[in-house]
């Protein structure tokens, strides 16, 4: 059973662009590279917002095992990553959706 690792964020405007650049080029290859997902989706949340803009980045993996070997042993280091560089100007949770094929 297919699982999808989603993570929604709102970045503010004043960090917004640098925030794009950094997980197109960074982070999400940084995620990838970990070797647990087999594809992503990196999805602009239409609807407005005055506080910044809202993204979804979806990471498919294959199950549940992977994705708990996942948060064990990757998602903290990269997470931390991401804080260190945004720290005050995002709001993020996570869901884990199941892939219905």
């Amino acid at each position: 059973m297919k699982i999808i690792y989603n993570v929604t964020v709102n970045i503010s405007d004043t960090k917004h662009d640098e925030w794009l650049t950094w997980m197109k080029d960074v982070h999400i290859p940084d995620v990838m590279k970990t070797g647990k997902f087999l594809e992503n989706r990196f999805c602009k949340v239409l609807s407005e917002d005055p506080e910044g803009t809202t993204y979804s980045i979806q990471y498919v993996c294959e199950n549940h095992d992977v994705l708990e070997s996942y948060i064990r042993n990757d998602a903290t280091k990269l997470q931390r990553d991401h804080k260190a560089k945004f720290e005050g100007h995002f709001v993020a949770f996570r869901t884990l959706l199941k892939w219905m094929e």
